[in-house]
């Protein structure tokens, strides 16, 4: 029977090995310190947290999620460890909540292996606290027990650290903590937000109408596979944003009558209610004992596209969860193996002989037992999931299909704004043949950054340069294809700089069907045009929200989304125009202005630690396979494939022609 702790209790443990679950309904990170028999920490090295995850005996998520499992094998901390202080803290400098008295109470469960809960605690009482020792584990005459603390500090991590010991090393490690966990949230996916009981589905503004139709402006949707960074409720920074409010959330509602100086709405038209309609009915089963048979849409959702959304995200949570459950059964079985062969090897009288040899023989069998039986379980889950993926792909809308999907071939532009866009897919190492869509919520709450230097994995095998280069600039201009043709006509519009001229022919594409606003900027000239263009656009779109006179913009400003390509950034950028590009990375996404670099990390080197907001505020894709990913859940590095068009196709022109014959009548 699991014991609910109250603030002070303790209870006992009658296992070494345990998950620690906590649940606080918005990103937090999870860290623990490893203490003396006195209760002190003895140094930096004996605290794990997101940017050192793994001790002897204990390991947290590398990124913030709302949701942590951290594993803890007591059987295997030092001798010298006495108590493990298990600590939650708010992230800081991500845009979302700055105390716990503002965000739900976290929960906070030791379980078993088996998922069976030994003792939670709720952890009530928190106000203008940012970072909280949730509870600890601690020795006493032998054996371990759990106490529930809730010991909350105003000062976050550094005063939380300070009074665990750590007085001269805790601002910097407090400081190395929230760097780490900003580097995992820039490469975190994130998951969708929390269904909300008033969200309706609205039409955006029509092009050239100058304030949309809602003049409360539904919420935003947050970017999917994405981003992680969000706010409240999810983990990503690609939570929706209002464009009137310019604050995150995550799923703001209610549309209202039209009226003058309402704000302009660049949000997804979504219509959800509290209660969603249930998913159709699976196929029965083939027979006794066999499970029901996957059928597309099998999930909640006001429509067929939204249940498809909804089970695309359900398939990323069960692989990523499934691998996790076989890689802990594993780290079990190996671990248990090496303390069986240590035990073999400390008795003198068992090192020779058969003894010796048969202890060791067992221990070698129990181990390949356990990661068989785990392998089984584990095949049998990606066997289900490949089936469901063999029924839900070839029922994906476009947005959601891969170019090779045959429902590109009768595209039409569409009506409305789609949920999502797939930037690609992701798979994981125990089966790369299963490929999970990588679906970004629309519209776009981060700018994209397609890499085009080299990275650890996939681009290695690419000696030229040149090559990559070329290959990130066709990725770019085939998610730019996308996002054309996921907009209704005239509601998108796409701007391109190419400083040095380099990118004509991949460019070909989008310039040959006439769907860009004009012809690529070359030079300085061109480089600052642009810029100052939409720098322009964002300062007029957010002095008509602040002041309320929406209605008083100027009759010729486009208020379609606009979508900035630079190619081979940072050539042909001065300094001026690198603040303007910041500028439009931080103040654009609320205001239908996004970006799409095409760079190197390396070529911008000289700037130095200027960039690195830059780049940590874009999602990173690469136009090669590269586990650079990580999902919301429990952090595994994923690898990401592009979207990119099947050699020889033709589907990118028929789009793009489409595309363009949809807009001829807006452009007249």
């Amino acid at each position: 029977m699991t014991a609910e702790l109250v603030r002070g209790q303790n209870h006992a443990l009658t296992h070494t090995r345990l998950e620690i679950r906590v649940s606080a309904g918005t990103p937090v990170v999870a860290g623990a310190t490893l203490s003396d028999e006195q209760g002190s920490v003895p140094g930096a090295e004996w605290v794990v947290h997101p940017g050192s995850p793994i001790l002897p005996g204990l390991e947290v998520s590398k990124q913030a999620a709302a949701d942590h499992r951290l594993a803890v094998d007591l059987g295997v901390l030092p001798e010298t460890v006495h108590r493990v202080s298990v600590l939650l803290a708010l992230p800081v400098g991500v845009g979302g909540p700055v105390r716990f008295g503002a965000v739900a109470a976290p929960f906070v469960a030791v379980t078993g292996l088996d998922g069976s809960e030994v003792a939670s605690y709720t952890i009530t009482g928190l106000d203008v606290e940012s970072a909280v020792v949730a509870l600890e584990l601690y020795r006493r005459q032998g054996a371990w027990k759990v106490r529930a603390i809730g010991q909350g500090y105003a000062g976050g991590l550094a005063a939380l650290l300070t009074d665990q010991g750590l007085a001269g090393a805790a601002p910097q490690l407090a400081q190395a903590i929230n760097d780490a966990v900003a580097r995992g949230l820039a490469r975190s996916v994130a998951p969708p937000p929390p269904r909300t009981s008033d969200e309706t589905r609205v039409r955006t503004a029509s092009p050239g109408a100058g304030a949309t139709g809602a003049g409360g402006g539904p919420g935003t949707a947050p970017a999917g596979p994405s981003d992680a960074a969000p706010p409240a409720g999810s983990p990503s920074p690609m939570d929706p944003v209002s464009a009137a409010s310019g604050a995150q959330t995550a799923a703001p509602g209610g549309s209202a009558a039209p009226s003058s100086g309402g704000s302009i709405d660049y949000t997804h038209p979504r219509r959800q209610t509290t209660a969603p309609p249930p998913p159709p009915p699976t196929t029965p089963p083939a027979g006794p004992g066999q499970a029901a048979q996957p059928v597309a849409g099998d999930a909640t959702g006001w429509s067929m596209e939204e249940r498809l959304y909804n089970q695309v995200w359900g398939m990323f949570e069960d692989l990523a969860r499934t691998a996790a459950a076989y890689r802990s059964a594993v780290d079990f079985a190996d671990s248990r193996m090496e303390q069986e062969l240590d035990k073999v090897l400390s008795d003198p009288r068992s090192r020779i002989g058969g003894a010796g040899d048969a202890a060791r023989e067992a221990a070698r069998a129990r181990h390949a037992q356990l990661v068989e039986q785990a392998r089984q379980v584990l095949d049998r889950d990606l066997a289900q999931l490949r089936a469901e993926a063999d029924v839900v792909e070839p029922a994906l809308p476009p947005a959601y299909a891969r170019w090779d999907n045959p429902v590109w071939h009768a595209y039409r532009a569409p009506t409305e704004i789609p949920m999502a866009l797939r930037l690609g897919d992701l798979h994981l190492p125990e089966r790369t043949d299963l490929r999970i869509p990588m679906l970004v919520r629309l519209p776009l709450e981060r700018g994209l950054w397609i890499d085009s230097g080299r990275s650890s994995s996939g681009s290695a095998s690419f000696a030229d340069s040149g090559q990559l280069r070329r290959l990130a600039l066709d990725a770019a201009v085939a998610h730019a294809a996308r996002l054309l043709a996921a907009y209704p006509a005239g509601e998108f519009t796409v701007h391109v700089i190419d400083a040095a001229g380099s990118g004509a022919g991949p460019l070909g594409p989008l310039v040959a069907a006439g769907v860009l606003a004009g012809p690529p900027a070359v030079g300085p000239a061109g480089v600052s045009g642009v810029l100052a263009k939409l720098t322009q656009r964002v300062d007029l779109v957010q002095m008509a929200i602040r002041s309320g006179a929406t209605d008083a913009l100027p009759p010729d400003l486009d208020t379609a989304q606009q979508l900035l390509i630079v190619n081979d950034f940072p050539h042909g950028f001065d300094d001026r125009a690198v603040t303007q590009l910041r500028y439009l990375a931080d103040e654009g996404p609320d205001v239908g202005v996004h970006l799409m670099l095409v760079a190197d990390r390396e070529d911008a080197a000289a700037y130095g630690p200027l960039l690195d907001p830059l780049w940590r505020s874009m999602l990173r894709l690469t136009p090669v396979p590269d586990d650079h990913l990580a999902d919301p859940w429990v952090g595994h590095a994923w690898t990401y494939e592009p979207p990119l068009v099947p050699p020889g196709s033709q589907v990118l022109h028929h789009v793009l022609n489409q595309v363009a014959a949809a807009r001829r009548p807006w452009n007249r």
